[in-house]
């Protein structure tokens, strides 16, 4: 079924506005966070008008409307991804999830099967963003574990030629992302997947960019930890998403202490609730977590599959027209195969942030520089990049006149 995104921009208010002395806005940088419709934005004031109060304590009405809404919005959190509403943590962002799974296992204690030693190792890519690096090379400081990664080819793609040889028999985490928020390339989890489970290793999946954009299932991907945000699903910042197992959370230690993820307390000696309540220390983040709700409900209405085609047809007329623009260069997969709605690329000798300026003069907002991920900039030898990241609410015209607006600023800043 198709998909009518100018039916669509009118569940969103911001796009009533204009910016730029009337213009109107094109907002090509969902990559970094997506607008909101106003049933999320609904959603949220009305838990602070009609039912805000501290969940899980108190035996009063408003304790409990709070709460049933807060545990709603897990299983809806659950069924968008195919999983156990118990499997389910809710986190203040992706990057708290990341860090979550990465302290958790530096806090495992002999004996526990997700102990790190100075023997074992670590797996990233090169593709990572800093919140799916940072927390591991961290951990490979705390332990001694072995930090290596997957480089990246010229193309934008991961280099699996060494696979047996990256992860090892030592290999315990394997951490990457689903869809570069850079390059847009989704990368082939099957093979990982099964490479990283035949030595024991699990694996952390960083499905910020994805989750948004297509509908998965975490039995079908295989993984064993999975992140993503709210925010750029249609839903409120303030909420992220943390899945495991619930063999794996089990023997999980804890990332945070405190109120409500305790069974017992003595004053010598704590044991904790099970999950996911023992990753959920202190009054969480309600209203946010009912917004997601109504935000994955909203997603689900339109349908992902439509979503995805949509997202497709809009990348592969930007990948197109920018093919015909000689001094445009495409930084990553220049065509539909395993890519995604998000496209980096410069323009001769303009600098990123020069054409990102003359973009936002126009209405046009986009994303430049290295987009939270150095390693991978410098690797393929870019300082910045500018990078549309379209929605579902993003139109055929959105794309032209992002296209109008380059060809514009050659011009403007002397490009031939």
């Amino acid at each position: 079924m198709s998909l009518d995104a100018l039916t669509i921009r009118k569940d969103f208010p911001i796009f009533d506005r204009t910016v730029r002395d009337g213009k109107r806005l094109v907002y090509l940088d969902s990559g970094a966070t997506s607008q909101k419709p106003l049933s999320v934005i609904d959603a949220e004031s009305n838990f602070y008008r009609f039912h805000n109060a501290a969940v899980h304590r108190g035996a009063h009405q408003l304790a409990e409307e709070a709460t049933d809404a807060f545990e709603n919005a897990r299983e809806i959190v659950a069924k968008f991804i195919g999983a156990k509403s118990d499997e389910i943590v809710f986190t203040k962002s992706a990057t708290e999830s990341l860090n979550l799974i990465a302290y958790a296992i530096g806090n495992a204690n002999p004996g526990n099967r997700f102990h790190l030693t100075p023997s074992d190792g670590i797996v990233v890519t090169e593709m990572e963003h800093h919140a799916n690096l940072i927390p591991w090379q961290q951990l490979s400081q705390r332990t001694g574990a072995k930090l290596s990664w997957f480089e990246v080819t010229p193309e934008g793609r991961l280099d699996l030629s060494n696979m047996a040889s990256v992860i090892t028999e030592n290999t315990k985490v394997v951490a990457l992302t689903h869809q570069s928020n850079v390059l847009g390339t989704i990368n082939p989890l099957d093979a990982i997947v099964k490479r990283a489970h035949e030595v024991g290793a699990v694996v952390v999946l960083d499905a910020c960019q994805s989750v948004p954009h297509t509908s998965l299932n975490v039995k079908d991907l295989g993984v064993d930890f999975l992140a993503f945000s709210g925010h750029k699903t249609v839903g409120p910042t303030g909420v992220g998403i943390f899945w495991g197992k619930s063999e794996l959370l089990l023997e999980l230690p804890p990332f945070l202490t405190g109120g409500s993820m305790i069974e017992n307390v003595t004053m010598t000696s704590a044991t904790w609730a099970p999950a996911p309540k023992k990753f959920e220390a202190g009054v969480p983040n309600m209203a946010q977590a009912v917004g997601l709700g109504a935000a994955l409900k909203y997603l689900s209405e339109i349908g992902m599959g439509s979503i995805s085609q949509h997202e497709k047809m809009l990348t592969s007329s930007l990948l197109t027209q920018l093919a015909q623009i000689s001094e445009v260069k495409v930084i990553g997969p220049k065509d539909m195969v395993d890519r995604g709605a998000t496209v980096s690329f410069t323009v001769g000798e303009i600098h990123p942030h020069d054409l990102g300026q003359y973009l936002d003069s126009l209405g046009i907002a986009v994303r430049t520089g290295h987009h939270c991920a150095w390693p991978l900039t410098r690797k393929l030898g870019v300082p910045a990049t500018t990078r549309a990241s379209m929605y579902l609410y993003n139109t055929q015209e959105d794309i032209d006149l992002l296209v109008t607006g380059v060809k514009g600023a050659m011009k403007y800043f002397g490009s031939k």
